[in-house]
């Protein structure tokens, strides 16, 4: 193994809470080098960017193209981090209207989605620039390197380092270990890498540490919200009906409308080439299987051109889709988790120099990139006498 890739701390992870960990560890102090190994193509995880290589001047935040901020209880970990965000011009309170959609009148309630209390921001960039910016915010030395399309799919503890092995035959040394995606921990993995045993309960069998114990047996308990996500790159002529000009709309349909069409959201998203892109999320588990289980591609796309055009028949502002210049499909590993949520006192195993951080800790924010960002920062101050 070369000792180019012998590191102090590696992170499996390309996502906002990775990012935030290893931006706030240098910040806190760290001088050692540190390795991102994700999965995708860039950072960003499910707040990503789509740039299209096809499609000249189009970029579709196909994640979640803002974020919102409770702090119900006032972490000053977490308000100082949005402070020093919004002072660096990194981001920037995001205005944009939402509205909910529903079927009768009778039907419209309270827009009650946890994605939209509280302040709602978006990055001044892209999504995925907004991972970019807040590892540059404090990475002067260059401390970090970046290893993409490296999946992740066998780990080794031994000689108190860790050995990663990619899917590509890659592999890593590291001194301690952060896991800011809980693929290798959960039961997902069985499926996802044709294996028998989850790869982190390969590397530590049962009853050699408590903690990695606990932590595998909540994550049984702990499942994914799946989700298919449409790119519609529209042609020139597509535009409102009224003059709206901010960045982004966004739509939320109700629970009746949604178990009749299918869709969760649909988000409209200017872009620099000035044209409109369209966004269209769905999580409704049959939908899905119906995607994944259909020989004709081409058809499933017209039936969502024809639920869209449905939905805003008769709006006020959104004409109907004739046409589009491309139809893109984003296929999830995973998405939201949901169900049980994991303790803070299990993100740190002492023995085997190893951490984990993310959306599916008890934090606030749980499912969210505010749970996100408030466990890196939190992991950040607590292995600070371990590495």
């Amino acid at each position: 193994m070369s000792k180019d890739n012998l590191f102090d701390i590696a992170i499996i992870g390309g996502g906002i809470s990775a990012c935030v960990f290893a931006s706030t560890h240098i910040k806190n102090g760290f001088n050692g080098r540190i390795a991102i190994i994700e999965n995708g193509r860039n950072l960003g995880g499910r707040s990503s960017t789509r740039i299209s290589f096809s499609n000249y001047g189009w970029q579709l935040n196909h994640g979640a193209p803002n974020f919102n901020i409770i702090n119900s209880k006032n972490n000053l970990l977490l308000e100082n981090f949005i402070q020093e965000l919004l002072h660096s011009n990194i981001i920037q309170s995001d205005t944009s209207e939402l509205s909910q959609l529903y079927d009768e009148p009778k039907d419209k309630n309270i827009l009650n989605s946890l994605f939209y209390y509280g302040k709602n921001y978006k990055s001044r960039s892209s999504m995925s620039d907004l991972s970019k910016k807040i590892i540059s915010i404090n990475n002067f030395r260059n401390q970090i390197e970046y290893f993409f399309e490296n999946l992740i799919v066998k780990l080794n503890y031994q000689d108190n380092s860790w050995i990663l092995t990619s899917k590509n035959g890659n592999k890593f040394r590291t001194k301690f270990l952060v896991c800011s995606s809980n693929l290798l921990l959960h039961k997902r993995s069985l499926d996802i890498f044709k294996v028998n045993q989850i790869p982190l309960r390969k590397a530590i069998p049962i009853n050699q540490d408590k903690t990695i114990d606990k932590i595998i047996h909540l994550l049984y308990k702990q499942d994914y919200i799946q989700r298919l996500t449409f790119l519609i790159y529209t042609k020139s002529d597509y535009c409102y009906k009224d003059k709206y000009e901010k960045d982004y709309r966004y739509f939320l349909l109700n629970g009746c409308l949604e178990e009749r069409f299918k869709f969760e959201r649909i988000i409209f998203q200017n872009q620099i080439n000035e044209k409109l892109g369209l966004v269209i999320h769905t999580k409704n588990k049959d939908f899905i299987d119906d995607f994944f289980n259909s020989n004709n591609e081409e058809k499933f796309k017209k039936n969502v051109i024809v639920k869209f055009n449905r939905i805003f028949d008769l709006h006020p502002h959104i004409n109907k889709l004739r046409d589009y210049q491309d139809f893109s499909i984003m296929r999830w590993r995973a998405s939201q988790p949901t169900g049980s949520q994991i303790p803070e006192n299990l993100q740190i195993c002492k023995n085997y120099n190893i951490a984990f951080c993310g959306d599916w800790f008890d934090y606030e924010g749980f499912g969210r990139i505010e749970g996100s960002i408030l466990s890196a920062l939190i992991l950040s101050n607590k292995i600070n006498s371990l590495v």
